[in-house]
């Protein structure tokens, strides 16, 4: 067997680990906590990653892209509350003609600045211990604010390191610092949210793009549902296929009802995303995290600024496209080493796909109820979800075979009211693995395709090849668009951490 197809290979039975895994006890927290060095660095940790057309009324001809950072936010968690990483590179990148290799990257830096308001307190100014100084918080910077949290967003064509860059700038007020809203500290500290919040979206000019794009970036509450609980209770969950009626999709507890996110949001003209050369309306999408190579401890800082000194080269440590990989297809002690990959560089992994297991795990504990595991091999259904493309939906005219997010922009994106949570395979095609709306429910579509969905429309299989292929798996965490917003940047409002007036 050649090259080209051994990695070909190796990429399908990759896709088949990579679903078969979300009935793991890891799986269904989409990328929480999913590798040992990011569980020391919360600040770095994508969470999730979201492509697609903007069905907001008016704004089809754009592209919204989000990256949420910072997992299981507790809405209570102060003093410091979920302020990013300023030494930390934080990034969205684009392949626009299928090579595996990004072609236009958002960059996104920040800069805490602590205002250090001070009380008199028996005849000496002390310096106060919270993020607020007394009153209320309405504007962008308030003055009650003690702390000040900005950043800057620069576009990088070509090479992420050694391509054209250029600084997004704000296309209303000028200038290219941009304010990042206080957390959802609670009613009292911030009386109207959503107007406060709403201070902090910006129309912002993109170089290389004709017309203004959006921008926000800020708290948000998490859109992401799951039954993380039962699932990390070896899979203490029903079996679906005897175990199912009309109501087991919303049978079960969403264990992210309460908890917040930090989203990086950018709604770009899609014309601006594509490549004209190629002439080709799919592109591919993910976010990482960068952190400098060296980091020296300082033993006695003098200041918040004053901890550490950051230096050398940036190096990946965070990367997500398509959801629940690296939980659930990296082995243990190449998690961090998948963290620093990139797409182009995916082969490397083929250790752990080679011989799909977890496939064979799902029908050992539910195989009784008639949760065979599918019989094609390799997965060329899971080939054509995630690693490729489907053709006729989401492939590239020319694809290299990598992990990302990919989505076709000439699929027109289906209104608010008639999104199917379920995407492609409820008949939805501007929804997920096309993209991914914050209303996709990639859990139970994961779920359903492991076990064979596609074969049934013979995807890349038969109907033959999967005899669980038309069971309807739920982990009972139920996501529907009414969850979500209509409007950028989709995502609602964080819960605050005291509700009380």
């Amino acid at each position: 067997m050649n090259q080209m197809r051994l990695r070909a290979t190796i990429g399908a039975v990759l896709a088949g680990n990579l679903l078969a895994c979300a009935f793991a006890p890891s799986a269904f927290a989409s990328s929480h906590r999913e590798a040992p060095f990011i569980t020391r660095n919360p600040k770095i940790d994508a969470t999730d990653f979201y492509m697609f057309r903007s069905y907001q009324a008016g704004r089809s001809d754009f592209t919204t892209l989000i990256a949420n950072y910072v997992p299981l936010q507790d809405a209570y968690g102060g003093p410091n509350y979920f302020m990013m990483d300023p030494d930390a590179l934080y990034e969205i990148h684009v392949d626009n003609n299928g090579d595996a290799k990004e072609d236009i990257t958002f960059q996104f830096r920040f800069k805490n600045t602590n205002k250090d308001t001070q009380l008199t307190v028996g005849g000496k100014k002390v310096s106060i211990p919270l993020v607020i100084n007394g009153g209320p918080i309405a504007d962008a910077n308030a003055a009650g604010a003690n702390v000040r949290e900005t950043f800057t967003v620069t576009v990088v064509r070509g090479d992420r390191r050694g391509g054209a860059r250029a600084v997004v700038a704000n296309a209303d007020g000028g200038g290219t610092t941009f304010d990042k809203p206080l957390d959802n500290i609670g009613n009292k500290s911030i009386p109207n949210y959503d107007a406060y919040a709403a201070r902090h979206l910006y129309n912002v000019t993109i170089p290389g793009c004709t017309a203004p794009g959006k921008l926000f970036v800020g708290q948000r509450k998490d859109p992401f549902v799951v039954n993380l609980g039962e699932t990390f209770d070896l899979i203490n969950i029903k079996a679906p296929a005897v175990e199912f009626s009309a109501n087991a999709e919303k049978g079960a507890k969403d264990d992210l009802a309460n908890k917040n996110v930090t989203t990086l949001s950018m709604e770009v003209p899609t014309s601006c995303l594509l490549n004209a050369t190629a002439g080709d309306p799919v592109i591919g999408g993910w976010t990482t995290a960068s952190l400098r190579q060296g980091r020296l401890i300082n033993p006695t800082p003098k200041s918040d600024a004053d901890v550490s000194k950051e230096g050398g080269a940036w190096v990946q440590v965070s990367r997500l496209g398509m959801p629940l990989v690296n939980e659930v297809v990296i082995g243990l002690k190449d998690k961090d080493r998948f963290n620093h990959s990139k797409p182009a560089a995916d082969a490397q992994f083929a250790d752990y796909v080679t011989n799909p297991t977890l496939p064979a795990l799902v029908e050992i504990l539910y195989g009784s109820a008639g949760a065979k595991a599918p019989t094609n091999f390799p997965r060329n259904d899971l080939v054509a979800a995630f690693l490729t493309g489907i053709k006729g939906v989401n492939q590239p005219k020319t694809v290299t075979a990598s992990e990302m997010l990919r989505l076709n922009t000439s699929i027109a994106p289906t209104a608010p009211g008639a999104q199917k949570r379920l995407g492609v395979i409820e008949g939805d095609n501007a929804g997920f693995p096309n993209g991914r709306r914050p209303g996709d429910d990639v859990v139970d579509v994961a779920l359903r395709v492991v076990m064979g969905k596609l074969c049934t429309i013979n995807i890349g299989c038969a109907p033959s090849d999967a005899p669980a292929g038309a069971l309807r798996f739920t982990d009972g965490a139920y996501l529907d668009e009414t969850m979500v917003g209509t409007a950028f940047p989709y995502l609602k409002s964080p819960i605050p951490g005291s509700p009380q007036k």
